[in-house]
């Protein structure tokens, strides 16, 4: 059994602008789910990948976008 492999990510709320802190399984290559702002309780729509060097991108959007 391999050991997950994670990373920290930091971005904004798309609402309140407070700085969140995710970590993203990096052994799903494509993730999109809903997570509540910890300051705001809003929900923030998250999509995560990974690029063609291995690299994790994150984008947070306003769930009515």
């Amino acid at each position: 059994m391999s050991e997950m492999q994670t990373a920290l990510v930091s971005r904004a709320c798309p609402y309140c602008g407070e700085l969140l802190q995710l970590v993203v399984d990096q052994s799903v290559p494509d993730q999109r789910y809903i997570e509540d702002c910890a300051v705001c309780c809003r929900p923030i729509d998250v999509v995560t990948w990974l690029d063609r060097d291995g690299d994790t991108g994150v984008e947070l959007r306003r769930d009515d976008e």
